[in-house]
């Protein structure tokens, strides 16, 4: 990942409504949820669902799929999996380095 998109994932999860709104997504499944259930959920008007649930697809951290006439939202696990990779895969990588210099 660029360094470029995990800073536009981070700031978009920024955002403590956002945030709630990534949350209720990642824990409804690979299903997803109907806009209308996210709404419930948040308690939020539909505009401003709408706001920001647009900034997590553009994003990349959610999709939406229309189902005739439901609108379905899921969160985009692979975008998930990846961002907290580039946060955790170099956990620690030059404590090795800083421990093999003291030891010299």
């Amino acid at each position: 990942m660029k360094v470029e998109e995990v800073a536009n994932q981070l700031e978009a999860l920024g955002n403590p409504t956002r945030l709630k709104l990534y949350r209720v997504l990642v824990r409804a499944g690979h299903s997803g949820l109907p806009v209308n259930q996210v709404q419930e959920r948040l308690g939020i008007p539909a505009s401003t669902l709408s706001h920001h649930m647009q900034r997590l697809v553009q994003n990349g951290l959610v999709s939406q799929e229309r189902q005739a006439t439901t609108l379905i939202c899921r969160a985009e696990y692979p975008a998930m999996a990846a961002l907290v990779g580039f946060l955790a895969d170099e956990c620690c990588v030059d404590e090795a380095c800083s421990t093999s210099n003291q030891a010299a």
